[in-house]
C-alpha cells in the first residue's frame, strides 16, 4: 500500500543546496516523495542529515525528468529572479513553483516571468537549519511554516502542494493572504538580522538592557512604515514576537550574521533595503534604519 501510495506522489524539484532546502529534500524522501536537485554541479548529492540524535545518509538525484511540475526555491533572496529566469524553459505550463526565503521584494520579480496557468507560492518558516559542512545538513530548530497562494492558478493544486509542504516543512498553516505572515516575519528580520550582524553576536545577547533602545525603535520604524503599507501593527505585539524568536534561537547565528562573519554576499537589500524603498515611496523617513543599513553597507563584501 505504501508503494502505490509513494508512486502517486508528484516529484519535486528542489532548487540549490542551502540548509532550508537539504532540509525539505530529506524531509520529503522520508515520506515517500521522490526528489531531485537542481544545482550549477552535475550528478547526484549526497549529504549527511542530521536531527536530534539521528542521523541519516540522503541521496538525491540530478534532475532526470523534464519538464519540472512541482519546484521549491528555497534560496536567497538576491539569488531568486536569475534563478527563476534559469528554470523558466524547463518549466511545465502549469508548475507550481514556491519561493522560500528571508526579506521581500521578489515576487514581482517572479510574476512576471511565469506564464499564466504557472502557480506561484511563497511559503514561510521558522524552522532552523545549518550546514557545519557542504555535505551536512542539521535540524538545528523545529518550528512551523506558514504557506499562501500568491496567483490564481496556484489553487489549482492546492491540495497537492499543502501536503508536501506538510511533510517538508510543517506543521503548515494555508492562509489565503500571505502578506501579513511576511511582513510579520520581516519585522523579525529587520531587528535580528542587522544588529546580529552590526555586533556579530548571536540572537540571544540581543536580549536585555543593552540593546533595548535600539530595539525599540526599530520597531517602533517598522510599525509606520507597515501601516502606510496596508498593513497594521501593534507596536507591542511586533516587540513580544521579537522577543519571543529571541529567546527561541538564543543559542542561533542569524543568517545575514553567518554572511557577513564568513564574506558573503547577504540579503541586506530585501530586508533592511526593502524598508527604506517602501518608506521612499511613501515619503517617511526611518533614520534608524538607515543608519544600520549605511553601517552594514559598508562592511558587506559587495
Amino acid at each position: 500500500m505504501a508503494q502505490q501510495q509513494t508512486i502517486n506522489l508528484p516529484l519535486w524539484t528542489v532548487v540549490g543546496e542551502g540548509a532550508i532546502g537539504l532540509l525539505s529534500a530529506a524531509y520529503l524522501t522520508n515520506a515517500g516523495y521522490p526528489v531531485q536537485l537542481h544545482r550549477r554541479t552535475e550528478g547526484p548529492f549526497q549529504f549527511d542529515f542530521q536531527s536530534g540524535t539521528n542521523s541519516q545518509p540522503i541521496v538525491l538525484s540530478a534532475p532526470r525528468k523534464l519538464p519540472y511540475t512541482h519546484v521549491l526555491l528555497p534560496v536567497k533572496a538576491y539569488a531568486v529572479h536569475e534563478a527563476v529566469q534559469q528554470l523558466v524553459s524547463v518549466l511545465s505550463d502549469d508548475a507550481q513553483l514556491v519561493l522560500s526565503h528571508n526579506g521581500m521584494g521578489t515576487i514581482e520579480q517572479v510574476q512576471s516571468l511565469l506564464k499564466p496557468k504557472q502557480g506561484l507560492w511563497f511559503l514561510t518558516t521558522s524552522h532552523g537549519a545549518y550546514k557545519p559542512e557542504p555535505t551536512t545538513v542539521v535540524h538545528s530548530g523545529r518550528g512551523q511554516s506558514v504557506l499562501g497562494p500568491l496567483n490564481q492558478a496556484a489553487m489549482t493544486q492546492q491540495s497537492a502542494v499543502e501536503r508536501a509542504m506538510h511533510a517538508a516543512l510543517g506543521p503548515v498553516t494555508v492562509v489565503a493572504d500571505i502578506w501579513p505572515a511576511l511582513w510579520l516575519k520581516l519585522a523579525v528580520n529587520s531587528v535580528i538580522n542587522p544588529l546580529t550582524s552590526l555586533h556579530q553576536c548571536k540572537n540571544g545577547e540581543l536580549s536585555g538592557l543593552k540593546h533595548a533602545a535600539a530595539i525599540r525603535v526599530l520597531i517602533e520604524e517598522f510599525v509606520m512604515l507597515a501601516k502606510a503599507s496596508g498593513q497594521k501593527f501593534s507596536i507591542e505585539a511586533v516587540a513580544q514576537r521579537v522577543a519571543l524568536v529571541i529567546e527561541q534561537t538564543s543559542d542561533n547565528y542569524s543568517s545575514m550574521q553567518q554572511d557577513f562573519a564568513k564574506n558573503r554576499q547577504t540579503e541586506l537589500n530585501y530586508i533592511t533595503g526593502f524598508l527604506l524603498r517602501q518608506a521612499k515611496q511613501h515619503g517617511l523617513d526611518l533614520p534608524a534604519h538607515q543608519a544600520i543599513y549605511q553601517l552594514l553597507l559598508q562592511k558587506s563584501p559587495r
